[in-house]
């Protein structure tokens, strides 16, 4: 069973074990939940490595490490370019609104 303040708990651990560097709601470096972040290695990298392993079932751990390191393998260059372009986009929107949420497509 689980406890019913986990996030509260995980949020002490975290800033217990990384003092002053936790990022997130209700955290002592707080973020909030809709802002135009940053996080375009979670959505597109992320995304795009789960999409290459995930397209047919891994039958096994040695297979998954496999498959995942070839994942990576498959991110080009000019991928990547665009990715920090597209941050350097995300950065100029944060310091022209303040950190206000905006819908950044």
């Amino acid at each position: 069973m689980s406890c019913v303040y986990c996030d509260i708990c995980n949020i002490w651990f975290l800033d217990a074990t990384f003092p002053n560097r936790c990022i997130g709601r209700d955290g002592p470096t707080p973020w909030p939940p809709r802002s135009p972040d940053i996080t375009l290695l979670d959505f597109f990298l992320w995304g795009y490595v789960k999409d290459k392993v995930f397209s047919t079932p891994v039958p096994g751990i040695t297979n998954l490490k496999a498959i995942i390191t070839y994942a990576f393998a498959t991110i080009t260059e000019h991928m990547l370019q665009n990715t920090w372009r597209e941050t350097d986009y995300r950065l100029d929107v944060l310091l022209a609104t303040k950190g206000a949420h905006v819908e950044v497509y």
